[in-house]
C-alpha cells in the first residue's frame, strides 16, 4: 500500500519546500496546489476507509496516490461548465485521472469535508511562510539596530523635535512591532484547527450510516484521516456546521493585518526620515528616481510596502462581516469572497514583507546629517538642564526659566524668519545670569539619551535571539531577494 501523506518519503512537496521562495507563497495559492491539496484529501478520505474496511480498497487508494498531481484544469473547467459545481468537477476529473477509484472517490462526503478540510492545510503553509518572513524582518531590523544603537539622533514626537534617541534603539521599536506580530501569526498556527469529517450540517450523519451507526467507528474514522494527512487528531474542531467557524478566518485576517500595521508603520518612519537625509531605503546605482526631476531618490520600495500593507488590513474587516453574516449552518456568500480575501491578503502582506526585508537589510544611514540635526535642536532640548545648572549656581529659578524662555523664543523666530542657526547658546553665554555654566557640556548629546542603548541590548538578548533560534533554518536557508 502506498505510503501516508505525513510519510517522510511521500512524493508530496509543500510550497515551503521550494528553492525559490520568492515564489513559494503564490505557489501555496496557486489553482494546482488548491486542487492538488483537494485530492490529498480526498486520498486521506480513502485510506481512512481503507483501514476500517468501508469500502476503499488498497489498489483504488493507490490508484487515486498515482494521481495526485496529474492534474487537467482545462478538463476540471470542461466538468464546471457542464455541473456547475467546482467540487464535483474535481471529483470527476480525479475519476479521470484514476478510474480505478472513480466509485470510491468522495464516498459519504460533502463538498466542505474537502474544501474546509484542504484550506487548513493551506492555510498552515501560508502562515508558516508569513512567520519565517517576519523572523527574517526582525532579524535583519536587529542587525541593523546592533550597529546604531550608539548614535544619538533627534527623536519626535507628533513629528516635532524631542528628546533625543539612537538611531539603533528606534529600529528596535520597529523590529518589536515586526515580533509582536510574529506573535500573533503563531497563535494563529498554534490555534489552526482541521474541520475534520463532518458532513453537510456538521452532525456527521453521512458517516454515521456508512459507519453502521456506531459513533465509535465514526471517530475512529476522523482521527484515521487526520493522521494520514499528518495533523494531530486532537486539533480538530469540536463542532462546525456545514464549514468551519468563519470566526477564525476573521482572527486570521486580523492578525495578517496586526503584520501589515507594523509594515506601515516602519515603512512610513523611514519615508519621513529619508525626507529629512538622515536615512536611506536601499538605492541602486542606475535607479531612477523621478522620469521629470533627475535628483529624485524616491523612497519607492517604502511607499510600494506601504500600499501594500493598506490593503491587507482594510481586508480584516471584510472577514469580519463574512463570519457575521453566515446563516445559520452556512450560506454560500463566503466562498467566493473567501477566495479573494484570503489569498489576496496573504500574497500582499507576503510582498510586503519581502520589500521590507530587502529594505532592513540595505538601510544608508547618514552619521553626519543625523548628528547636525540634533546638535541644531539640542540647545532647545537643553534647556531644562541649564535652568538646573543656572539654579546650582545660585539663581532664581523662575527668573532662570524666564531668562531662557525669552532667549529661545528669539532664536527660535531667527531660525524661522531668516533661516539662520540655532544661537541660543551664544545668547545665553551673554546673559550674567549663566555666566560659569559649562554649557557645552550641557549639550553633549549622550546625556540625553537616556537607557537607549541598554534598551537595546535587553530587545536583543530578550526578543531578537529567541527569534532567531526558533527561525535559524529558516534565516540560513532563504534566499536574497531583489524588489
Amino acid at each position: 500500500m502506498a505510503t501516508p501523506d505525513n510519510d517522510p518519503s511521500r512524493s508530496y512537496r509543500s510550497p515551503l519546500e521550494t528553492r525559490n521562495a520568492s515564489r513559494a507563497m503564490r505557489t501555496i495559492w496557486s489553482d494546482h496546489h488548491r486542487v492538488s491539496t483537494w485530492r490529498r484529501i480526498w486520498l486521506a478520505l480513502a485510506k481512512a476507509q481503507h483501514d476500517l474496511k468501508l469500502g476503499p480498497t488498497a489498489e483504488q487508494v493507490a490508484a487515486i496516490e498515482t494521481a495526485l498531481d496529474d492534474i487537467d484544469l482545462d478538463a476540471a473547467a470542461r466538468h464546471e461548465r457542464e455541473l456547475r459545481h467546482d467540487v464535483m468537477a474535481h471529483v470527476h476529473t480525479l475519476g479521470d485521472a484514476a478510474p480505478a477509484a472513480r466509485a470510491i472517490i468522495h464516498l459519504g462526503a460533502t463538498s466542505q469535508d474537502i474544501v474546509c478540510n484542504a484550506d487548513a492545510l493551506l492555510q498552515r503553509e501560508a502562515l508558516t511562510l508569513t512567520a519565517q518572513r517576519l523572523a527574517r524582518v526582525v532579524d535583519r531590523l536587529a542587525s541593523f539596530a546592533e550597529r546604531w544603537k550608539s548614535q544619538p539622533a533627534l527623536g519626535f514626537t507628533h513629528y516635532q523635535p524631542a528628546q533625543p534617541v539612537t538611531v539603533g534603539r528606534r529600529a528596535a521599536q520597529w523590529a518589536q512591532d515586526f515580533a509582536v506580530a510574529l506573535a500573533e501569526v503563531e497563535s494563529r498556527l498554534e490555534g489552526l484547527r482541521l474541520r475534520g469529517l463532518r458532513g453537510a450540517t456538521g452532525t456527521q450523519a453521512s458517516y454515521l450510516t456508512l459507519c453502521g451507526c456506531s459513533a465509535d467507528r465514526v471517530a475512529e474514522l476522523e482521527q484515521s484521516f487526520a493522521q494520514h494527512l499528518g495533523w494531530e487528531a486532537t486539533r480538530l474542531w469540536p463542532l462546525a456546521a456545514q464549514t468551519y467557524p468563519r470566526i477564525a478566518d476573521a482572527q486570521m485576517l486580523s492578525s495578517l493585518a496586526v503584520a501589515a500595521c507594523a509594515v506601515h508603520k516602519c515603512a512610513t518612519d523611514l519615508r519621513l526620515l529619508c525626507n529629512l537625509r538622515e536615512i536611506d531605503e536601499p538605492f541602486e546605482s542606475s535607479q531612477i528616481g523621478s522620469s521629470a526631476m533627475p535628483y529624485k531618490r524616491n523612497p519607492m520600495r517604502c511607499e510600494r510596502a506601504t500600499g501594500l500593507a493598506r490593503f491587507v488590513m482594510s481586508l480584516a474587516h471584510n472577514a469580519y462581516d463574512t463570519a457575521a453574516t453566515q446563516w445559520l449552518e452556512r450560506s454560500l456568500d463566503d466562498s467566493s469572497n473567501r477566495r479573494l480575501s484570503i489569498p489576496e491578503a496573504f500574497l500582499a502582506l507576503d510582498g510586503a514583507l519581502e520589500i521590507m526585508a530587502n529594505v532592513a537589510g540595505g538601510l544608508v544611514v547618514y552619521p553626519r546629517q543625523v548628528s547636525a540635526r540634533l546638535a541644531a535642536e539640542l540647545p532647545f532640548l537643553a534647556t531644562e538642564e541649564i535652568m538646573l545648572a543656572a539654579v546650582a549656581r545660585g539663581a532664581d529659578r523662575q527668573d532662570a526659566h524666564e531668562a531662557i524662555r525669552r532667549h529661545a523664543q528669539a532664536a527660535a523666530h531667527r531660525i524661522k524668519a531668516e533661516g539662520a542657526a540655532n544661537d541660543l547658546l551664544s545668547r545665553l553665554k551673554g546673559d550674567s545670569m549663566f555666566s560659569g555654566c559649562d554649557l557645552d557640556a550641557v549639550v553633549d548629546p549622550d546625556r540625553y539619551i537616556g537607557l537607549a542603548v541598554s534598551q537595546t541590548d535587553a530587545f536583543m538578548r530578550d526578543v531578537a535571539a529567541p527569534i532567531r533560534t526558533r527561525y535559524a533554518h529558516a534565516l540560513a536557508q532563504e534566499p536574497e531577494l531583489r524588489v
